[in-house]
């Protein structure tokens, strides 16, 4: 219950329009598989899949940005290369009707690609 309400606060600390635009956004990824979790990570909202890191939200300055992650974990094993994490990141404007196609595009993308792997 502690990490709810921590990342409830997280939400509830930013100003309008973000606020209610980062909660739908919340919403959206939430409902987009039962399988995905909400934490907070490096001090913001993240989302995994299947215990993998999948995405997470940022408010940088004035600059809501809703990131997607290609775990390190799940790359293929190369010799003499270490693997990063990948990320991709789309800026959504608050402002704006959030691209819900885009993103749970991106989204299914994502899990299809952890769920190949697994």
């Amino acid at each position: 219950m502690t990490t709810i309400k921590t990342l409830e606060g997280y939400y509830l600390s930013k100003p309008e329009p973000y606020q209610s635009c980062m909660l739908a956004l919340r919403d959206i990824v939430l409902n987009a598989n039962p399988h995905i979790e909400h934490i907070r990570k490096f001090q913001i909202p993240f989302f995994t899949y299947r215990d993998k890191k999948l995405g997470y939200m940022w408010l940088d300055k004035k600059t809501l940005k809703l990131g997607f992650c290609w775990d390190k974990s799940l790359q293929p094993i190369i010799d003499g290369v270490r693997p990063k994490d990948k990320y991709e990141s789309m800026i959504i404007n608050p402002n704006e009707d959030i691209p819900i196609d885009i993103v749970l595009g991106k989204l299914n993308y994502y899990l299809t690609l952890i769920d190949e792997v697994r």
